[in-house]
């Protein structure tokens, strides 16, 4: 009986300091979020922007108007999906449509927009790139990144969505939710690269 007890309470033990270490990466990770673009005036030799949402697309476009690089690229296009409709679907309302817009049509997920990305970056001789995507997907993009462009300088240009309330986000269910999801996907992405350059 003592000994079911003592490895009952080795189990709990165990149990409860991994819910803490997760607990702790989690307050952590979201400690980390940008809250600002911490370089907004800086020029780079190109913008990319990830798909996923209007915002980020719509402030490629506002930032490639603005002269802040000369060339744009957007990854994970869904197939089939023209410039025109692209611009279309965020209802950009600018009578003219900027010059040098790429659209990538072959990313599904974030390592698959950084590969994409950098064979773009390659072709076009590009060394540094201002990247476009929401706050909370930020860390993990910048992983993938940097992994597979390690020869390009990155400026992080994070959007933030007013459905996610990076303040007081334990709050509110939604934000919550894909908080913990992207938390894990960025363990998960840190894992995996940091495993390939030990095995490497």
């Amino acid at each position: 009986m003592r000994r079911l007890l003592r490895n009952l309470f080795r189990l709990v033990f165990i149990a409860g300091l991994v819910v803490a270490i997760w607990l702790f990466g989690l307050v952590w990770f979201i400690g980390t979020l940008p809250d600002r673009v911490a370089e907004p005036a800086r020029k780079t030799d190109a913008i990319v922007v990830l798909t996923g949402g209007s915002l980020r697309l719509g402030e490629g476009l506002k930032l490639l108007r603005a002269g802040l690089a000369p060339r744009l690229f957007v990854s994970g296009v869904p197939s089939g999906v023209d410039l025109a409709q692209l611009l279309q679907s965020i209802d950009d309302r600018e009578t003219s449509t900027p010059c040098c817009i790429t659209l990538g049509h072959i990313a599904a997920d974030t390592p698959g927009n950084a590969k994409e990305s950098a064979v773009w970056a390659r072709q076009e001789g590009v060394r540094s790139i201002r990247l476009v995507t929401g706050a909370y997907h930020m860390p993990r993009s910048l992983i993938e990144f940097k992994a597979a462009a390690p020869g390009i300088e990155l400026v992080p240009h994070p959007v933030f969505p007013s459905t996610v309330r990076q303040e007081a986000w334990w709050r509110f269910r939604g934000t919550s939710g894909l908080l913990i999801g992207e938390y894990h996907k960025f363990v998960l992405a840190w894992l995996l690269n940091n495993l390939d350059d030990t095995l490497q």
